[in-house]
């Protein structure tokens, strides 16, 4: 076996970025369906769960403790045994009287040591792939394998609990073997990187008294960016409405036609929410990406931000017309994914500009944070508001709170090169 510091990227780096997202894919995604399954009202379900976006929002807040203390290398390693033991306990709630309180206590203890792996995580690519060269050349593995782990959790996983369902008519047993499953396989991942990852020598606690006053000193500054307020809003308000559609997507898929939902089985959800859907999001980021390399995000942005706001329309369509045809649901929700892959690439590329400077990295962290509050804000709400509303006209108010994203839009100050290659 090589020595730990010259070991191939490809040993690390497909895992490492496969093993974040599938901690955040439990919490944020497999929740919703869980809870749904069990029987938990829309407007619980969506309150709660988007409370789990806070680690996510206020992870810069505590980014210091990962310099402070230990390596990166220890923090993702524990971190990542932390993810598995919680893994284990969410199978073990799922049948106590007070599943849903128990079971959303290890789900934050999940949340914040997601969101800490995170920011070791990304501060160990740095080091581990010193070269920017390097850290570009594996800039689309990342992205490909944390999005591979999308489909696994949305998909794959999804389908699992969903025949498990049918087979034993016990959906907090199916459910708690798809987590103890997800467990096991987490805590092999967690041994194999204790074996493999990189020691490099840059991977030291940080030392000196100073380091507190850059850390105030960084988000002071970040405060101080020109146009503050219209970058703040346009972080805050683009999601606005994709936010409350998101949270509310599976509940529509799963509840049955008398209330209004599609009726769709938990496997038919995956396979055409968790599969097709994510492929199509996935196509759509990669499409945007393309547009914007060439036409820069200045001429890109308004394109964008229509594409990916204007297929809301297809869950207006969906809630009146209730078709039965998996095909046709199939197609309305690729449109709708690839649409939102679309503009979301264009929002990422903005967080990159508003991050570019000084303390790039912890800007960057900085943004992140606000995009997840735009998620978890109105996501809270939004139950509340399907079940007082319906599903028809709780879609036609999703499709109304885009429009401050288009307001937003029109502030914004771009470089008319930025982005175009």
């Amino acid at each position: 076996m090589k020595p730990a510091q010259q070991r191939n990227p490809w040993s690390w780096v497909p895992s490492i970025s496969f093993s974040q997202a599938v901690p955040y894919v439990a919490v944020m995604m497999l929740s919703t369906v869980m809870y749904k399954n069990l029987g938990v009202s829309n407007t619980d379900l969506a309150f709660y769960t988007a409370w789990l976006y806070l680690p996510w929002v206020i992870k810069p807040l505590w980014s210091p403790l990962v310099e402070l203390v230990g390596t990166k290398r220890r923090w993702i390693v524990l971190l990542q045994l932390l993810t598995g033991a919680s893994l284990a306990a969410e199978a073990l709630t799922l049948h106590l009287p007070q599943f849903f309180a128990m079971s959303l206590a290890v789900l934050w203890l999940m949340a914040f040591s997601s969101a800490t792996h995170d920011i070791a995580s990304d501060g160990y690519y740095m080091l581990g792939l010193p070269s920017q060269g390097q850290q570009a050349a594996f800039v689309g593995v990342r992205s490909a394998f944390y999005k591979l782990a999308m489909i696994a959790g949305q998909g794959g996983i999804v389908y699992l609990a969903g025949r498990l369902i049918q087979s034993s008519g016990d959906p907090a047993w199916a459910w708690s073997v798809v987590f103890g499953v997800m467990s096991a396989l987490f805590l092999l991942l967690c041994a194999y990187h204790q074996l493999i990852l990189p020691r490099p020598e840059t991977d030291r606690r940080h030392r000196g008294g100073a380091w507190w006053a850059d850390f105030i000193h960084t988000f002071r500054s970040f405060f101080q960016k020109k146009g503050i307020g219209a970058i703040l809003g346009f972080l805050l308000l683009y999601r606005l409405g994709e936010a409350q559609l998101l949270k509310m997507a599976a509940p529509f898929l799963l509840d049955p036609r008398d209330k209004g939902g599609l009726g769709l089985s938990t496997s038919e959800f995956g396979l055409v929410y968790g599969t097709i859907g994510v492929c199509a999001l996935v196509l759509g980021g990669l499409a945007g990406g393309v547009v914007i390399s060439r036409f820069g995000l200045k001429r890109a942005l308004w394109p964008m931000v229509v594409v990916m706001h204007v297929p809301d329309l297809v869950f207006v369509y969906l809630a009146t017309a209730l078709p039965t045809s998996t095909v046709l649901i199939s197609a309305c929700l690729a449109v709708e994914q690839f649409g939102y892959g679309f503009g979301f690439a264009a929002f990422m590329l903005y967080m990159i500009l508003v991050a570019d400077g000084e303390h790039k990295t912890a800007h960057y962290a900085i943004c992140t944070g606000f995009m997840a509050l735009g998620m978890m804000l109105p996501g809270m709400v939004s139950g509340w508001i399907q079940d007082h509303l319906g599903y028809q006209k709780f879609f036609i108010w999703a499709c109304i709170s885009t429009l401050p994203a288009f307001f937003m839009t029109a502030r914004v100050r771009i470089a008319p090169e930025f982005g175009k290659k």
